[in-house]
């Protein structure tokens, strides 16, 4: 079958109660107003700060039985129905996040560069459309080390992308993929992500800062463990005064499938059950604390709000 990037967009879309922003009560008390720069780049306003998404494009993928490893093939195929997607192939998108608070200007995630999907490596176009050059970025913060919110930082030629930025990465996550005697016991199917690692890293390991996952990064910018799909996963809440955000990066893949069922375990959570209780643990902040949330794999605009939704949550996306 053929899937366009636009059916997909509109698809989810579709999960919550479209993207009107009657959809947004409960949330901030005036409502976010995010604005539509182009396709695929889309802003919202955090009182002082602003926040950008950015597609990095996407990758079509086959639902197949081991695409979720704790729930029926029937069960991920009917669920994907009901939002209105196709069941047999998905468009799962990349989509770091881009803030500007003051003199910093700060990427999320460096997206797949030119190392994914003929369909992915859009970042730096979806920069050039907001307006932003690469040499302006003063921070790459890095989620975590799976090669398609990291291969972006560096080019095939081996230079870097972000010439000007400093790179900050969870502690963790470096320990456990910079480990040499790791990296020889892995299997096979894991030798690629280890090896993207040292191809990234190796050469800038010096100037590479490692945090702890708690402190606060930047003024406004705090990590928050969110370990279970890797080893250091992290989060991060972004603080404008008026109006936060939780970026959580891979706590979720699509949301018609993870938000919607925050049990289901994708195939790349290393840690399933760790990744499953961090979930739920972010989704209830997220409402609590009457955040917008942002994900490097969610629907639409990849920003907007959460609601509870049976024994899940509801993710609506934002659109200017």
């Amino acid at each position: 079958m053929s899937l366009s990037r636009r059916s997909f967009l509109s698809a989810g879309a579709a999960l919550g109660a479209g993207w009107s922003m009657a959809g947004l009560s409960g949330c901030a008390t005036a409502g976010p107003q995010a604005q539509a720069v182009a396709p695929g780049v889309t802003r919202v306003k955090l009182g002082a700060m602003q926040v950008t998404s950015l597609s990095d494009g996407f990758a079509v993928r086959n639902v197949d039985a081991a695409f979720v490893r704790n729930a029926p093939l029937a069960a991920v195929q009917a669920a994907l129905a009901e939002a209105g997607l196709p069941t047999d192939k998905l468009e799962v998108p990349f989509v770091p996040l881009l803030l500007d608070a003051g003199k910093n200007r700060v990427l999320f995630d460096a997206g797949n560069g030119e190392f994914g999907a003929p369909t992915s490596g859009k970042l730096l176009a979806s920069l050039a459309a907001a307006g932003v050059a690469p040499a302006s970025v003063t921070h790459v913060v890095l989620s975590h080390f799976h090669g398609d919110h990291i291969n972006g930082l560096r080019n095939r030629a081996g230079a870097l992308v972000f010439p000007n930025a400093s790179v900050h990465v969870p502690a963790p996550e470096w320990d456990w993929w910079m480990d040499d005697a790791r990296m020889a016991a892995a299997p096979q199917p894991m030798q690629g992500a280890f090896a993207a690692c040292r191809r990234v890293f190796s050469p800038i390991a010096q100037q590479v800062q490692r945090f702890q996952p708690g402190v606060e990064l930047l003024p406004g910018v705090r990590s928050l463990a969110a370990f279970g799909h890797t080893p250091g996963h992290t989060a991060f809440t972004l603080d404008g005064g008026s109006q936060k955000m939780l970026y959580w990066g891979d706590t979720t893949n699509v949301a018609a499938l993870f938000v919607r069922n925050p049990d289901w375990s994708i195939m790349f959570d290393m840690d399933a059950d760790a990744a499953r209780a961090n979930r739920h643990r972010l989704a209830k902040l997220v409402i609590a604390e009457k955040m917008l949330l942002a994900g490097y794999h969610l629907s639409g605009s990849a920003m907007g709000t959460l609601a509870v939704r049976g024994n899940g949550y509801e993710f609506t996306p934002l659109r200017g």
